[in-house]
């Protein structure tokens, strides 16, 4: 996929973004991912961050904000909050002492052989095989949607069916990086929102603000329901800089004039090839330009 990236606020001016460019750091193939963002994150951390400051991302999802400061020294740690399980069971797999065995599970198991979705089906207690049971749902639904309801990939790319997005000598090289760093990340399963709160005080933190969107948010995710306004007010309350990003929705684009924020449009191409606008928000944006 390639994103289109606005250059100086001008949309006659684009400039084109390769994703494929930019190191895929996360396990997850996550719908609403922002791997399209690293330039711009990147762009942000070197005007506000450094090694005195955490980077706290409050919906952390596939992680690739948090994952790419860190593995690129750009903030001195980083805090990933989550509250579905599924995603908790694989960054708490990772990070307290699972990840080579979760890495190992991937590399050993012949996707075409097993029976997919009798494995999927059975309710996994032991957190291990939960932590796997999502990656290995993730990476053969639609989309890589975890929400109830997700289709399992039919054909997929050139034809590979439920295999197309299965990686697994990549996934478990991404695992094992991962794991390398692990002192320098944290994870709580938990509300994100609940979180910003307890640390909104501190000066020592920054904060990647990336909720389930307004539109597509109930489609994507298992927990969706945000009190936007309560999240904005919030966000005007913490001490340490932020950055937000959604949609382009009537809705958000209001809150964020009602508290003065400032805010920049910026255009991409999704999966399907359309052009859409996402929005960053944050009090001032001008490391943008």
């Amino acid at each position: 996929m390639q994103t289109l990236e606005l250059v100086a606020d001008d949309p006659e001016r684009l400039a084109v973004v390769n994703v494929a460019s930019v190191p895929q750091r996360s396990p997850f193939r996550y719908p609403g991912g922002k791997t399209w963002l690293v330039p711009r994150i990147r762009q942000w951390l070197r005007a506000r961050g450094g090694p005195e400051f955490e980077l706290i991302e409050p919906f952390a999802g596939g992680g690739i904000v948090s994952l790419t400061a860190v593995f690129e020294g750009l903030v001195r740690k980083a805090t990933l909050v989550e509250l579905d399980a599924d995603i908790a069971s694989v960054w708490h797999t990772i990070l307290n002492g699972g990840g080579h065995w979760l890495a190992d599970r991937i590399a050993n198991y012949d996707l075409l052989r097993e029976d997919v979705r009798e494995y999927l089906s059975r309710p996994h207690h032991d957190k291990l095989e939960q932590a796997f049971a999502t990656i290995l749902r993730n990476r053969i639904s639609r989309g890589g949607i975890l929400a109830p309801g997700a289709g399992i990939v039919k054909n997929g790319e050139n034809g590979k069916g439920v295999a197309s997005r299965w990686y697994p000598q990549t996934l478990r090289r991404r695992i094992l990086d991962i794991v390398r760093i692990r002192h320098k990340l944290r994870f709580i399963e938990g509300d994100g929102v609940a979180f910003m709160r307890v640390n909104a005080a501190r000066s020592d933190v920054l904060y990647f603000i990336d909720p389930p969107y307004v539109a597509a948010g109930r489609r994507l995710y298992t927990h969706s329901d945000v009190d936007h306004r309560e999240l904005f007010r919030l966000a005007a309350e913490l001490r340490g800089d932020f950055v937000m990003t959604y949609d382009s929705a009537p809705e958000i684009t209001g809150l964020a004039a009602e508290h003065g924020f400032e805010v920049r449009h910026v255009p991409m191409k999704n999966t399907h090839h359309q052009r859409k606008y996402e929005i960053i928000i944050s009090r001032c944006l001008d490391w943008m330009d």
